[in-house]
């Protein structure tokens, strides 16, 4: 499929979006906004990938919506419709069963950081800088910036990155835990090889699980966080072979169901009109 706002490839088993405005510093313009939900449907759909890596062309990453489309948007309600498609975009992104890495060089900020925030992992150049200045343009985030944010780095720095608007180091981000790491400016490329290469070497179905239980579990109570686990412990050990139990059905309810053999009948018999009076 061809793309006019970015770069699509796929080589192995990866994934490659590249935000493609770089005389814009890749600002989301609507246009480039509905061309990563068709890629990010591509990667969803795909079996093959089992990573998605997310850069900028030239030296940025994302400096967020681009204002000067705003007026655009429409009225109010429009505007609404609009927040909504962008946050189930980053919904959409955060709910891959692919590992995404978000390779950050220059500016990372407003729309651009709430991409990052739903990456698995993010490396970030020394020169990179963040923030949400969104207040010094009379506006709010809509899909991350508030939400996510707080859940990241704690209710009081989301605050003061919200309410202030300054930018800040890359350096920062990792020390509050926004991101995972910062390199030298020339080794952003490496550094995601190399990530890539220790994540390849993993097995790709327990990823995937501890992608899902991690997400799920970190918005609920624990109790409910550890059945998530207990769950994907028993998923595992069934998927490596350790499958079969003796009072499980191991597939004959369905086949019952489809051939309407003796045991479909059976349950059914006695269950269709059981304290229905």
């Amino acid at each position: 499929m061809k793309f006019e706002n970015l770069i699509y490839k796929e080589t192995d088993q990866v994934a490659w979006i590249t935000l493609n405005r770089p005389d814009v510093m890749n600002a989301l313009s609507m246009k480039l906004s509905e061309e990563i939900v068709t890629a990010i449907e591509i990667v969803r759909q795909s079996t093959k990938l089992k990573f998605l890596v997310i850069k900028g062309a030239g030296n940025n990453f994302c400096v967020g919506d681009d204002i000067k489309e705003m007026i655009k948007w429409g009225n109010a309600n429009d505007i609404t419709r609009r927040v909504r498609y962008y946050q189930n975009m980053a919904n959409q992104l955060e709910e891959l069963d692919k590992i995404s890495i978000a390779a950050v060089d220059g500016f990372a900020v407003g729309g651009g950081l709430e991409v990052t925030m739903v990456c698995d992992f993010v490396i970030a150049t020394e020169r990179s800088k963040w923030g949400m200045p969104e207040v010094d343009v009379g506006i709010t985030p809509g899909w991350g910036g508030t939400t996510r944010l707080s859940r990241l780095i704690g209710r009081r720095r989301a605050k003061e990155i919200n309410l202030i608007g300054a930018l800040h180091s890359g350096e920062k981000a990792v020390e509050w835990n926004l991101w995972n790491r910062v390199v030298p400016n020339n080794q952003l490329d490496t550094e995601v090889e190399l990530l890539l290469d220790v994540l390849k070497s993993k097995n790709q179905q327990g990823m995937r699980q501890l992608k899902f239980i991690i997400n799920r579990g970190v918005e609920c109570d624990l109790y409910t966080a550890q059945g998530f686990e207990v769950l994907s412990g028993a998923l595992t050990g069934a998927v490596s072979g350790m499958w079969k139990i003796k009072d499980a059905d191991q597939g004959k309810g369905v086949i019952g169901f489809t051939e309407k053999d003796g045991l479909w009948q059976t349950r059914r018999r006695l269950a269709k009109d059981f304290w229905v009076d």
